[in-house]
């Protein structure tokens, strides 16, 4: 007779200098089940899932398969035991082709030499069976975060793997994206794959997921069947407190024109098209203005545009009524432009420096921080220290912790507490909840209407349709680099907005259309 578990985790410890990340945790995974993993950034979830594909090795603890007792020293004796793993922040090799990515370190080789055309052939019917469509020829640098996802899927597919594990799947996918995974996960489920789906997002949980366990600074709170419970219990249990899951605020009130965008035009550095072509918008204070659309739509284009971290082929920007169209970066910092980056770990971190380091990162030159050339470093770690404790960012070693060895969502939450204490006029927050749980998601949010109601501008671009309708005072919709509507979140539905997203409606001059 089969075992009831295909994994046990059994009284894990694990510790970090300054933290216990895991601490006595369980973890029982059943054959054929999709299990999730729900707990605050920080709460030990990833460190699990990274002990359990052998990047870790427990302080105490066993792991059975089986139910035999087994040893994973490195991800090799995972792979061995048919153990796969999507990590967060995907480990692929950007210059190499999707085929190469998936069949690294498992290659098919006969007399020495590499039998490519047996692994495509493997590689194409997996694609053809799980419609997990890429081009396999692709260099990875050049295709989208989804598409990406899939390659790291096809790798473990590739593996044969039978123990799926998924890290924040879906935290970089468009709602279409989702929905295909969600379906994806349901078929691995069909087959008799086992999954442990570790999230934030109680929808995807309550969608998909049989059983879910909660972890809490370490601790293991509890696990429930997911057809017993509810979003808001699954929230409490995570947090420890009720959480408000709507976002409470009252009617904007617009002022002067911020940010005033004219004719902007940029370069796609994949296609001779523009990846934005001839844009205008302005937001004004006191009003939160979002670009909504459906992932490589231009939306990173342009806000790349915007903070300069690309150049423009046409067009203006005025901030402030201050023409900014050729600054750098830093000048446009100064000129009052805040940025909550889509890629945390390109551009808004240095990860191998502290957090205090990152956290004054664009504001060390200030009279506060620095004396004749010198950092006051009693200043920085003090103002550090605010940030740390305001935004709750979990570090091991306070303000001198490495930031590539904090998680996902405690980085992010560091960007956050940075980008809206600089007070400038104009924010420009981009997927800024990407990552967090319910939470820290309720507090960003409340962040956000305050610096509207504080008079700032704020331009959010969210992939998330919730996000967009729930705290947006303006939607502006992107498709194929060119806004193709600009609605009203009272007075749209999230259907219509999906039309628009998907280019089937228009209603911007010159090429309105129903």
């Amino acid at each position: 007779m089969e075992p009831d578990y295909i994994i046990e985790m059994l009284n894990i410890r694990k510790e970090f200098p300054g933290i216990v990340a895991n601490d006595n945790i369980t973890l029982q995974l059943r054959r054929g089940e999709i299990h999730a993993l729900l707990g605050e950034n920080g709460a030990g979830k990833s460190t699990l899932m990274s002990v359990l594909f052998g990047l870790y090795q427990p302080e105490a603890g066993i792991i059975k398969k089986n139910g035999q007792e087994v040893k994973v020293n490195d991800p090799n004796d995972a792979t061995a035991l048919h153990i796969g793993m999507v990590h967060q922040h995907f480990k692929l090799v950007d210059v190499f082709t999707v085929l190469d990515n998936i069949i690294l370190g498992a290659e098919d080789t006969k007399l020495g030499f590499l039998q490519k055309s047996v692994a495509r052939k493997k590689v194409q019917e997996l694609s053809e069976k799980y419609k997990l469509h890429v081009d396999l020829d692709a260099k990875v640098e050049d295709i989208t975060v989804g598409m990406q996802q899939r390659t790291e899927i096809l790798k473990m597919l590739y593996r044969d793997n039978e123990v799926l594990i998924f890290d924040e799947p879906t935290a970089v996918l468009t709602p279409q994206e989702i929905d295909e995974l969600m379906e994806i996960m349901r078929g691995f489920s069909k087959e008799g794959k086992s999954i442990l789906f570790i999230t934030h997002k109680l929808n995807e949980i309550m969608a998909v997921a049989d059983r879910c366990t909660v972890l809490r600074k370490g601790k293991c709170v509890g696990t429930v069947d997911i057809k017993d419970t509810s979003k808001q219990e699954l929230s409490n249990m995570m947090v420890g407190r009720p959480v408000q899951l709507e976002v409470e605020k009252g009617p904007a009130h617009p002022g002067e024109v911020i940010l005033d965008v004219k004719g902007l035009t940029v370069h796609s550095k994949s296609s001779k098209k523009n990846a934005v072509h001839n844009v205008s918008f302005q937001a004004r204070a006191g009003e939160i203005v979002c670009i909504a659309g459906i992932d490589g739509n231009g939306q990173t284009e342009l806000v790349y545009g915007l903070t300069g971290l690309e150049k423009v082929s046409g067009g203006s920007i005025t901030l402030c009524g201050q023409d900014i169209t050729k600054y750098s970066v830093h000048k446009r910092n100064q000129a009052g432009l805040s940025h909550i980056p889509e890629d945390r770990h390109k551009h808004g971190l240095v990860l191998d420096d502290t957090l205090e380091n990152n956290i004054v990162l664009q504001s060390f030159r200030d009279k506060r921080f620095q004396s004749r050339g010198f950092i006051k470093r009693d200043a920085v770690r003090e103002y550090a220290n605010k940030i740390i404790d305001q935004y709750d960012v979990r570090s091991g070693q306070g303000p001198v912790t490495v930031a590539r060895s904090m998680s996902g969502g405690n980085q992010q939450k560091a960007i956050v507490g940075r980008e809206l204490d600089r007070e400038n006029p104009l924010l420009i927050a981009v997927q800024p909840t990407r990552g967090l749980d319910v939470g820290a998601i309720e507090y960003i949010h409340k962040q956000l209407v305050a610096q509207r109601d504080a008079g700032k501008a704020v331009l959010l671009v969210s992939l998330e349709l919730e996000e967009v309708m729930s705290v947006s005072d303006r939607i502006l919709v992107m498709y194929e680099g060119e806004i193709v509507g600009e609605l009203d979140p009272k007075s749209t539905t999230p259907q219509e907005l999906g039309l628009y997203m998907a280019g089937a409606k228009r209603n911007t001059e010159g090429g309105a259309r129903a």
